[in-house]
């Protein structure tokens, strides 16, 4: 479609096309919003005030199913997002980080962030953050991002629109342009994901062998590394230190560089546990390994191990 397509189409029905391209992006979906509320910012003829209500309703909408999802599933929605993630130990920790820092304002500034406008949602559901106050976060972050794009689009229309003529009029070299920067990205999401894969080769422990060496004469020093909420939620281990990536000399400060450690995490991947047994390795302690499976499998061979 060239320029005048796009504009037409933006004129006719711009309320409605922001609705559609804003809800499929919050729900997940790879189409990018805010080319279009830019676009439709410059070239719509529908009032500024329609659009913004249409992209609010419909970022809410998403946002609301997703903090239902999280509210039913809990964690294992968080880490099923975050396996897309190039980092999976950083998104679930980081986005926790996120919500114990900031609390409800971090739903405000959640629509700003790569990567965290997903994943804010489930985890407020999860945390068990007020529908209310959940809500009204979402609302007023959705209406700071959508407006700010809607409001460029108004400001910069001379230049988008001439931006969309040279498109139009050269449009084999746009689609090519197009077509080797989406080359690129995913070219570097995968170098990215396969030295994240490489960095995360480190011999691991089974949760039967786990138990079996806790219970001998020599029993590993267990650190557990979900989050402070998860914990607060489903308990704690017996006998395990909680800590996390920013305190990792404080959660183990006083153990011997010696002894034997078994990290834990409810990651994707056991990637925090297997970030953080490297960073153990690193600082001079001589034999960490991460638990496989992390915390779902510890939980597990615990229920089996009792039933017998």
């Amino acid at each position: 479609m060239d320029a005048a397509g796009i504009a037409s189409a933006l004129r006719d029905d711009a309320v409605g096309l922001v609705f559609v391209n804003v809800l499929l992006q919050q729900l997940g979906l790879p189409v990018p919003a805010v080319p279009t509320l830019l676009v439709a910012g410059s070239v719509a003829s529908a009032p500024a005030a329609a659009m913004l209500a249409a992209a609010v309703v419909a970022s809410v909408v998403a946002d609301a199913l997703w903090y239902l999802v999280g509210r039913a599933l809990g964690y294992r929605v968080l880490s099923g997002l975050c396996r897309l993630s190039i980092n999976p130990a950083s998104c679930v920790t980081g986005t926790e980080a996120r919500f114990a820092r900031w609390g409800v304002w971090s739903l405000v500034v959640a629509k700003f962030v790569p990567g965290f406008s997903t994943v804010a949602p489930p985890i407020a559901g999860t945390l068990r953050m007020s529908l209310p106050s959940f809500l009204a976060a979402a609302a007023i972050g959705a209406a700071a991002w959508a407006g700010a794009a809607i409001l460029a689009g108004r400001l910069l229309r001379e230049h988008i629109a001439g931006a969309l003529a040279v498109v139009s009029a050269n449009r084999p070299l746009a689609v090519v342009a197009l077509l080797t920067g989406v080359a690129v990205w995913l070219g570097w999401k995968v170098r990215q994901r396969v030295l994240f894969e490489r960095s995360a080769a480190i011999p691991q422990i089974t949760p039967d062998e786990l138990l079996r060496a806790l219970a001998s004469s020599r029993p590993p020093l267990l650190l557990d590394l979900r989050g402070a909420a998860m914990v607060a939620e489903l308990g704690p281990i017996p006998g395990a230190t909680v800590g996390s990536h920013d305190d990792l000399p404080a959660a183990v400060g006083s153990w011997p560089k010696g002894a034997p450690i078994v990290t834990l995490c409810a990651c994707p991947e056991d990637a925090g546990a297997v970030q953080a047994a490297q960073a153990l390795l690193r600082r001079g302690y001589r034999s960490v390994r991460p638990l496989r499976g992390g915390w779902e499998a510890w939980r597990r061979a615990v229920a089996a191990a009792a039933a017998d």
